[in-house]
């Protein structure tokens, strides 16, 4: 939570895939307030922060509404130049229920604020060490969570696809972990790909001592 009493979204889904980058751009000029989704399952909750690759977007309000109830004014506000089109682009896609979600731009992302330097305590290093290690402990693939980040940290904003294949594992594999590492605050998510959040960079560089 943060000092206005937003909540920030625990990642378990690929948060900054929820607009592309130009109605991130809008949104943080103040031209974009509305976006519209089609999901079986509500994925975002209102009065949450969501971080982008632009900073924290706030999301406002979070209603289901019927498709053709879309009009010119509310698609223009979502980036669209008319209702046609976005009726037609949601229209295409699986099914699912329409939202129409109100956003704005929060602020810039905690961790690329200042330019500080990120130091962690022997005891918040100790228990980040023994979450990362619980997730090698229990995964399939033996310990995969300091290969990946520094596979991100040699290959920043390189597309999962391609990290996937330096790092050797499956593309959907590796988005799903690296947003295990993005809710512990490793990991910045872009469009496209990674890098490492400065508390990332200090992770690494103490398990390196």
């Amino acid at each position: 939570m943060d000092e206005k009493g937003y909540l920030y979204e625990n990642f378990e889904i690929d948060l900054t895939m929820l607009f592309k980058q130009k109605h991130l751009e809008g949104i943080k000029e103040g031209n974009i307030s509305l976006a519209f989704r089609k999901w079986k399952k509500l994925q975002v909750n209102a009065g949450s922060l969501v971080k982008t690759d632009v900073g924290v977007i706030r999301i406002d309000s979070i209603e289901k509404i019927d498709l053709s109830k879309i009009t010119d004014e509310e698609a223009k506000k979502a980036g669209f130049p008319g209702a046609q089109s976005l009726i037609q682009l949601l229209g295409n896609q699986k099914d699912g229920d329409i939202y129409r979600i109100e956003v704005a731009f929060d602020s810039e992302n905690p961790d690329t604020e200042s330019d500080e330097k990120i130091t962690i305590d022997e005891e918040e290093f100790e228990e980040l060490k023994t979450t990362l290690d619980n997730l090698d402990k229990f995964s399939k693939v033996g310990k995969w969570t300091t290969k990946t980040l520094l596979a991100i940290q040699e290959n920043p904003k390189m597309k999962a696809a391609d990290l996937a294949v330096k790092a050797k594992k499956e593309k959907e594999w590796l988005k799903l972990n690296v947003r295990k590492l993005t809710a512990l605050g490793l990991t910045i998510s872009h469009e496209p790909g990674y890098t490492l959040s400065p508390t990332g960079e200090e992770y690494l560089r103490l398990i390196s001592k």
